[in-house]
């Protein structure tokens, strides 16, 4: 809704202005124009990135239009998730948790908690890094270190999209300009015609430059911000797995391992220590409900 409301206010003050300053909306209506830039950066952009990053765009697009409304659930179900983990590797070693990370799709463990099940980055970076720990013993240093490499990596492969749709927002007034000079060229052609038929052909072309600047800086580079900042929030998630794998690594309580994930969460749905504890608590009972049962 957000993201409507922004482009409903830049068209309302783009094109509300131009009518009152008498401008004619007709006039705004050059469909050569607009084939020719949108063409040119729908190309460039196919020409200069992999199937990989356009199917990202694609996806980071779709992600930025739903919002931003479960991340604040997200958190509610992994800190939760990290403890019950934690506190089954404590109690019954590593080996507890094999059956959950070599089949996660199948485990009841990540099945209650379905926003964590359904992000592919996240869950396969827990799961990855609990059959790492399996495998052999690390310092909390060490492990500290592979896992900032590992986001390292991740973040600079999710940001690719984003970044491929800046250098295409940066394109556009060079495309709006290419459209203009075609638009200059015809009418070069006509200048033995009436001096309303040349106005016509020279507004037109100007044109091509308005909507080439109006695309980048109205539409594609506000996009590509706000799909950095989806990336960003997905990164954090990965920044609190590792602090709790971390931590827990360097000998602190479950709690107090999971504590440390929820130090890093952003501060407009970061939770309470209390609101964390509470949610462990109720997990807790749950599962041991369940267990009596």
């Amino acid at each position: 809704m957000q993201k409507l409301a922004g482009i409903a206010v830049i068209l309302v003050c783009v094109f509300g202005g131009f009518i009152m300053a008498n401008g004619k909306l007709a006039a705004l209506w050059q469909p050569a124009e607009i084939v020719i830039i949108l063409g040119a950066g729908l190309g460039a952009l196919i020409l200069g990135n992999s199937g990989a990053v356009l199917k990202g765009i694609w996806h980071q697009l779709k992600a930025v239009a739903r919002g931003q409304k479960n991340d604040a659930e997200l958190y509610r179900q992994l800190l939760p998730l990290l403890h019950q983990l934690l506190q089954e590797t404590r109690l019954k070693g590593l080996k507890a948790l094999d059956g959950h990370v070599e089949s996660p799709g199948s485990s009841p463990l990540f099945g209650r908690y379905p926003l964590v099940a359904e992000n592919p980055e996240l869950l396969g970076f827990i799961i990855d890094n609990l059959r790492m720990l399996g495998m052999g013993k690390l310092t909390a240093h060490e492990l500290e270190t592979l896992l900032e490499q590992e986001i390292d990596a991740l973040e600079e492969s999710m940001l690719k999209p984003s970044h491929a749709m800046a250098k295409t927002a940066d394109a556009m007034p060079g495309f709006g300009i290419l459209a203009a000079v075609m638009g200059i060229i015809i009418t070069m052609q006509h200048l033995d015609g009436p001096l309303t038929y040349i106005g016509v052909h020279v507004a037109a072309a100007l044109v091509g430059t308005f909507l080439g600047i109006f695309v980048c800086y109205c539409l594609l580079s506000p996009l590509s911000n706000a799909m950095e900042q989806w990336v960003s929030r997905r990164i954090t998630a990965l920044e609190c797995v590792k602090s709790v794998l971390v931590a827990h690594v360097g000998g602190k309580s479950p709690l107090l391992a999971v504590d440390a994930g929820r130090k890093l969460i952003e501060q407009d749905i970061k939770p309470g220590f209390i609101d964390m504890e509470s949610w462990v608590s109720e997990n807790d009972n749950n599962n041991n409900g369940a267990e009596a049962a």
